[in-house]
């Protein structure tokens, strides 16, 4: 059985890891031996995100919608960078087609699109060509759910990127992970009641009946920055709710 590589001795930096995902899979990262720097605009959440985590992590300001800040966080580095993963995420530009702001729906590019591609540019000169980039995108890329048009753009468009970004970076690998429904504070807008509701329907129309947490997407996180013969895939991590028959 093939085994992922050991992350002694390596260093990855996580980029939206001050909570959810990003932070779920740099606690796992850094539990495999490797050094981890979280990054993320809010100090405050990132020291405390650090604190749980715990091992060979620091933790350090991030703007991915700040061009110049990006830079100077790249241009700091003083050592390469095994693994990127690109975490960040937003809910800017859902919404019906006939009354989506097109505006907001800029802004949902601003707020994710561009700063992977921005944070990627910056990055490619630190990076190790034997290492690896993930993207976590959404399952919205395949989905076919009103009001998610616009969610769909953003996500589709990175998704197409990871083939061919795979073979013109190679050898370093590249690749994506797909999260559908995930518990995290992605959801802390909408009000418990609703949140429950919606979550208790989605997990009766999911084979594994229930919604994903956190740790679900960062162990297919850990697997593709692992595994040295994956690169240009995108991997869906939805419990099976896009499986054509469902339920």
């Amino acid at each position: 059985m093939t085994q992922s590589h050991s992350l002694q001795g390596q260093y990855a930096v996580v980029v939206g890891g001050s909570s959810g995902v990003g932070e779920a899979a740099a606690a796992m990262l850094a539990a495999d031996g490797a050094e981890v720097l979280i990054a993320g605009r809010d100090q405050g959440r990132l020291d405390a995100a650090r604190e749980r985590i715990g091992g060979k992590s620091a933790a350090r300001q991030l703007d991915g919608a700040d061009p110049e800040q990006v830079r100077a966080f790249f241009a700091d580095a003083d050592r390469k960078i095994d693994h990127l993963v690109l975490s960040l995420s937003g809910a800017a530009g859902s919404g019906p087609i006939a009354t989506l702001e097109l505006d907001q729906l800029a802004a949902g590019f601003d707020g994710k699109f561009w700063p992977f591609l921005r944070i990627l540019q910056a990055a490619l000169p630190h990076l190790s060509p034997e290492g690896s980039v993930t993207f976590v995108t959404a399952a919205s890329a395949g989905a076919a759910f009103p009001g998610t048009a616009g969610l769909a753009a953003i996500n589709g468009a990175l998704q197409a990127m990871v083939p061919p970004l795979a073979v013109e970076l190679a050898p370093l690998r590249v690749n994506a992970v797909s999260p559908g429904v995930i518990d995290t504070a992605w959801w802390s807008a909408v009000p418990a009641e609703q949140r429950a509701e919606i979550f208790d329907g989605l997990a009766a129309a999911t084979p594994v009946g229930r919604v994903g947490r956190a740790e679900d997407v960062a162990g297919v996180i850990r697997m593709l920055v692992g595994n040295t013969f994956m690169t240009g895939t995108v991997i869906d991590c939805t419990g099976g709710v896009n499986l054509p028959t469902g339920r």
